[in-house]
């Protein structure tokens, strides 16, 4: 079992930057795989990122290419989401994830964190 929680979600406009982190506690941070997802208001949640458990392997959706970046501390047992040239279309509930198995964390993670608001003003 881990516990994730989310922070970092504000509102910002158009063109800035902001990182959300993710805390994990309980089992041994190293064995999972970390993700981030998003879900707009009447939309599905959807993949965003996500990062393998020693953080040489990273995905991104097409969406987010070339502006977000997923990295980890294992140190500190966290993960972040630096997000640059926000758009109003980013404007979502951002939840962290966590999964033993890369794979999974990108579509059915097995952990999720409660999310963290970020809204974009254009």
């Amino acid at each position: 079992q881990v516990q994730l929680v989310e922070s970092g979600g504000g509102l910002v406009q158009a063109g800035d930057s902001l990182r959300l982190s993710c805390a994990a506690s309980g089992r041994t941070f190293t064995r999972y795989a970390m993700g981030w997802f998003r879900q707009a208001p009447g939309k599905e949640r959807e993949f965003v990122v996500a990062i393998n458990w020693s953080g040489d392997s990273t995905y991104s959706a097409d969406s987010v290419k070339g502006r977000f970046t997923v990295s980890r501390a294992n140190a500190k047992n966290t993960v972040y989401l630096q997000m640059n040239s926000l758009k109003p279309e980013d404007t979502a509930v951002y939840y962290c994830a966590a999964d033993a198995i890369v794979a999974r964390v990108r579509s059915t993670p097995s952990y999720w964190g409660q999310g963290t608001q970020v809204t974009v003003s254009s």
